[in-house]
């Protein structure tokens, strides 16, 4: 495959899209045009050669990394569990920095033994922030569709503001809008500058009534914008997020099981193609390309 004749400013991928090594994945979304990548602890702890060199491939590749996931089930636990997900997040929060990230992705708890108590909640991500701060790192709150307590981004919204720390944001995902019907009028409540991170897909059927097929469709049967059955909401997700006046990074997370059987730059192209896709239907957008060379670094 020959290589794309511009860099996507605004969009990146998640390496969780893409089949083979850490060094292959970051070729395939390079040569695509993609300026960005968003990664997974995995990335570093599975690659062949270790962490350092693993760390050393990233940033050889000349790609601004967005952002660095996941922490699960962080808030809500108490004793030895809470304690035990501190010292898990410490670990991840050293991994987003040996990598240059921005910002650490954390999903709204899923555990059983978490509290719905949304004072402790607060409290815990609170502290998750605070332990961020010293490394200069952002923590990006997503609420899953089959979370405990938090399943839509209203709820987690309202416990960022609660918890009232600078560095504390939402991660947005069409993906879990769209699977509960969250009405896209919620986001005249949210503040921009509190928007950290949206990641973008969609899937194939019109409706996910059961938190399982929510769970198996979001794990498996991801598919770009453009190729689903809700490119008008994700192109309306879009657009309002930009008349609110957000001005950050979109990464691809499509996990799919079909496309990690295909190669990494068959993939990557069809990520282009629905980042142009995007554009094409957002009206005040258009696709942002730089020349090729130049630094994804000079604009971060």
């Amino acid at each position: 495959m020959t290589q794309q004749t511009g860099f996507i400013d605004d969009f990146g991928m998640d390496t969780i899209t893409l089949a083979g090594s850490l060094p292959a994945k970051l070729r395939a979304m390079r040569d695509a045009g993609f300026s960005q990548v968003m990664l997974k602890a995995s990335d570093l702890v599975s690659h062949s050669e270790g962490v350092d060199d693993a760390v050393r491939a990233i940033k050889a590749s000349g790609l601004r990394v967005t952002g660095f996931q996941v922490l699960r089930d962080f808030e809500g636990l108490a004793g030895h569990l809470h304690d035990y997900k501190v010292d898990i997040a410490k670990s991840m929060l050293e991994m987003t920095r040996a990598v240059g990230a921005p910002l650490l992705l954390a999903c709204s708890s899923t555990s059983t033994h978490a509290t719905q108590d949304i004072d402790a909640l607060a409290r815990d991500l609170r502290k998750l922030a605070m332990l961020a701060v010293p490394l200069d790192i952002r923590i990006a709150y997503e609420a899953l569709s089959w979370g405990k307590r938090v399943k839509e981004f209203p709820q987690a919204s309202s416990l960022v503001a609660a918890a009232n720390c600078p560095n504390l944001g939402l991660g947005l995902d069409s993906f879990h809008l769209m699977a509960t019907k969250t009405d896209l009028d919620q986001l005249d409540f949210v503040d921009p500058q509190k928007v950290f991170l949206v990641q973008l897909s969609d899937f194939m059927w019109r409706e996910l009534p059961s938190i399982e097929e929510r769970i198996n469709t979001a794990r498996h049967f991801r598919v770009f914008p453009g190729e689903g059955m809700h490119g008008a909401e994700v192109a309306a997700f879009v657009q309002r997020l930009d008349e609110k006046g957000y001005r950050g990074d979109y990464s691809f997370e499509v996990f799919n099981d079909d496309y990690t059987q295909m190669p990494p730059a068959v993939v990557a192209a069809r990520a282009r193609a629905s980042a142009k896709w995007i554009t094409d239907h957002v009206s005040r957008r258009s696709l942002p390309l730089r020349r090729p060379g130049r630094s994804a670094a000079t604009n971060s």
